[in-house]
């Protein structure tokens, strides 16, 4: 099982945003040095918790302070940009990293980002679908690319300007063949959106805040447009993401994981606000009749942050394989640093200590079958 990284990220409001951004850059170059295999930055426009609002343009910023561990999109939000100038992006940062580009994608979920960006009314869902056919389009065709497909807002040609022998009128095309990775977050239980990700190869990644029993239902989704597509589903391709605190002892992880002054609490309770206001309370249930008055931020904490010491967090993390089912990664998520010291702490002891450890397990587990 690879470890994974993800930041959304989310900050106080009022922390500085240089401060922040440095922060968020120290974090995956730590991540890098501990051997984590991917880092995922998230992007919003409007948010002033969770606030960086170009995930490519910062991923640009680590290429050259970091050796191996790919930089993900967390996500690409389709519905906001041309999808010609999301694939041109996508393809020079795939370049300048030399391949460790991973192209994560979503339609977009803030209201305010589409509000600003005179996308309210739009079926954002529909223009994602659009914008991510068109850019698959434009790394597999040649100039004047000719995209026209149907029923899609987005006609791409440059058979009007072409000029072959001065280079004009070519877009550019990704360093990795025949495309990058191309990773979907998916947060709705039983969603069908990993049915179709499983029919074009993309690979799912399950939200952190999510329950673990609507967990288990991506796997079976992704499984099922696999089947349809006539190809056989990897476990090796499925990420899930966590929230997990790893101390040296109990007392500073259920402190620093679930106090009241807790990172991961402040996360959740921004979360919940936020969820509370969409009428999207169903991540935190186990039951979808479940009245929304008992989804408390007690209860979110105590369901979804994984945290205490080594021993401890390997046998949460093994639990929740039994629970789900096999999948290739865990997605460690990243929190604001409430405290420098306790946030790298944790991190080196989940590359250094509880990942060989869950990796040892599983592997005795596979040769007891």
């Amino acid at each position: 099982m690879r470890l994974g990284f993800f930041t959304m990220p989310m900050h106080p409001v009022g922390r500085d945003l240089t401060a922040t951004l440095q922060q968020d850059r120290a974090t995956i170059i730590l991540a890098d040095r501990l051997g984590f295999h991917d880092a995922f930055v998230g992007e919003h426009l409007t948010d002033r918790l969770e606030n960086i609002p170009n995930g490519m343009l910062f991923l640009a910023s680590l290429i050259s302070d970091t050796r191996t561990i790919k930089l993900a999109t967390g996500t690409s939000n389709l519905s906001y940009t041309h999808p010609v100038l999301i694939a041109s992006n996508a393809a020079l940062l795939d370049h300048l990293s030399l391949g460790r580009f991973v192209f994560g994608i979503s339609a977009g979920n803030i209201p305010s980002d589409a509000e600003v960006l005179g996308h309210l009314d739009e079926d954002r869902g529909r223009m994602f679908a659009e914008a991510i056919d068109v850019i698959l389009e434009i790394w597999a065709r040649d100039p004047p690319y000719d995209i026209f497909l149907p029923d899609n807002r987005f006609p791409v040609s440059t058979r009007r300007t072409l000029v072959p022998e001065l280079g004009v009128g070519y877009l550019a095309k990704p360093y990795q063949k025949p495309r990058p990775e191309i990773v979907g977050t998916v947060v709705a239980p039983y969603s069908k959106g990993v049915v179709l990700m499983g029919e074009r190869d993309f690979h799912p990644l399950s939200a952190n805040f999510l329950m673990p029993r609507w967990v288990k239902t991506h796997w079976q989704n992704y499984a099922e447009g696999k089947a349809k597509a006539g190809r056989p589903a990897d476990p090796a391709d499925w990420r899930i993401a966590r929230t997990v605190f790893v101390a040296d002892d109990e007392a500073t992880a259920l402190r620093y994981g679930r106090g009241p002054d807790s990172p991961f609490r402040f996360y959740y309770r921004q979360l919940k606000a936020k969820f509370d206001r969409a009428k999207r309370t169903i991540v935190w249930k186990d039951d979808p009749q479940q009245p929304d008055h008992d989804i408390t931020e007690d209860l979110i904490v105590d369901r979804l942050v994984l945290c205490g010491t080594v021993n401890s967090v390997v046998d949460q993390i093994l639990a929740l394989h039994d629970e789900v089912g096999d999948f290739g990664e865990l997605v460690y998520a990243g929190m604001d640093w409430f405290d420098e010291e306790l946030t790298k702490r944790s991190m080196v002891l989940m590359a250094e200590q509880v990942m060989p450890r869950v990796n040892a397990a599983l592997g005795r587990r596979a040769a007891a079958q």
